[in-house]
């Protein structure tokens, strides 16, 4: 049982971590190269849902199962813990509230006409930054976590 808890554990950080990096680094790179920037914009769009959905899953999995292992083993890994729900808080607050922020401005510029279409441009650029950096802190931070885990598991 324990070691299913542990493969569990090691998984979702796998999961999620490595999809931070596929999408960031190359999947949306990728399509906004060769797609045409509005095309790219919706297509990445469409990809975010489930991009936040493999996070929000892959954290509560995380915490859960290292929260199990802890008690079976009567061991405190604190700093991982803490890392995880530091995280997972970001990764909830990006996925629920920044990037509906970014959808809701997205679509008032689809309607938008003249000087209002440019306003609401520098509105996207700073929720996209946001987002951006918010994405770049769970990427560190689970770096450090899987550091962590791998000295745990020394």
């Amino acid at each position: 049982m324990l070691i299913a808890v542990k493969f569990l554990y090691l998984f979702s950080i796998v999961v999620w971590i490595g999809s931070i990096v596929f999408f960031s680094f190359l999947a949306a790179p990728s399509i906004f190269k060769v797609l045409p920037r509005e095309t790219a914009g919706e297509v990445v769009g469409e990809i975010f849902p489930k991009y936040w959905l493999v996070g929000y899953v892959s954290s509560l999995l995380a915490l859960s199962t290292l929260l199990i292992d802890s008690m079976v083993n009567r061991t405190s890994p604190f700093t991982e813990i803490a890392i995880l729900v530091a995280m997972s808080i970001i990764g909830f607050y990006t996925g629920l509230i920044v990037a509906p922020k970014g959808r809701d401005i997205k679509a008032k510029i689809k309607k938008a006409e003249g000087g209002e279409v440019e306003r609401l441009r520098q509105s996207f650029k700073r929720v996209h930054a946001v987002s951006a950096v918010l994405n770049m802190i769970v990427l560190s931070l689970g770096l450090v976590l899987i550091y962590f885990t791998a000295l745990r598991l020394v």
